[in-house]
């Protein structure tokens, strides 16, 4: 049996169609998103959870209309002036994870000064996939080992990826009821436990987590061995809470 995971991961799927449900416009349902999200940030540090990991925006949105796309980096620019006093104060630690160079100025400085914010909170790290991709974190953690010419094995891509100051998540949660992971953490979510639910992001609260948390806690995480070699203390991954200690440190 597992125990709490330690490491969250969220495609939050389901804003537009919760807004277009109540024929709102869909930055609307993004809107009402963000407050999904920060309840769930909030819960996850009350509950003991070390790294929690959204999929905010996704190399792949851009080709959304244009005006739904200003709308997210509108909201985006608030969201952060907004927030980010109150994570500081509770002790989350922001990190942006994604391709910055398609970003504008005004964006990226947002993003660069939310992380020196709170640089110095250890009590829940934050993960904020943004122009993220899963094809894109592996292509540049080999484009990074080739122009240092390192040997790339499995060992060296892993640290060369854009995830590598954590543990690779334990629960990974799709709302939106889409069964798919959409090229989010395509390497790191190698061994995740996956949860789909039919809840639209929005709508998505306390309880729901609770329950994705509950789910999780009934399933036997084997990593190819046993059920018997599971149950012996020596089967432990240590490795997992020594990585967040490293960079919490």
């Amino acid at each position: 049996m597992s125990s709490l995971p330690q490491h969250i991961a969220i495609v939050m799927d389901g804003n537009g169609r919760w807004a277009t449900q109540r024929m709102l416009p869909r930055v609307a349902g993004h809107k009402r998103g963000v407050d999904a999200l920060r309840a769930c940030v909030r819960h996850c540090g009350e509950i003991g959870v070390g790294v929690l990991t959204v999929f905010a925006f996704s190399s792949e949105n851009w080709n959304r209309p244009p005006e739904e796309v200003s709308g997210l980096m509108e909201l985006l620019a608030v969201a952060l002036s907004r927030e980010v006093p109150q994570l500081k104060i509770d002790g989350v630690r922001m990190h942006f994870v994604g391709d910055r160079a398609s970003l504008s100025e005004r964006v990226r400085e947002g993003l660069e000064q939310a992380e020196a914010a709170t640089a110095g909170n250890t009590k829940l790290i934050f993960n904020i996939c943004f122009n993220y991709g899963g094809r894109w974190d592996i292509a540049q953690a080999a484009a990074r080992l080739a122009a240092s010419h390192q040997p790339i094995t499995e060992a060296s891509l892993h640290s060369a990826m854009a995830m590598s100051h954590v543990s690779d998540p334990d629960l990974l949660i799709r709302t939106g009821g889409e069964q798919r992971i959409s090229n989010f953490l395509l390497w790191q979510a190698a061994y995740a436990e996956l949860y789909f639910t039919d809840l639209l992001w929005p709508d998505f609260n306390e309880a729901a987590l609770d329950a994705a948390i509950a789910d999780y806690a009934g399933r036997e995480r084997r990593f190819g061995k046993t059920s018997a070699q599971v149950a012996s203390p020596a089967s432990a991954r240590p490795e997992r809470q020594s990585m967040l200690s490293r960079w919490v440190a």
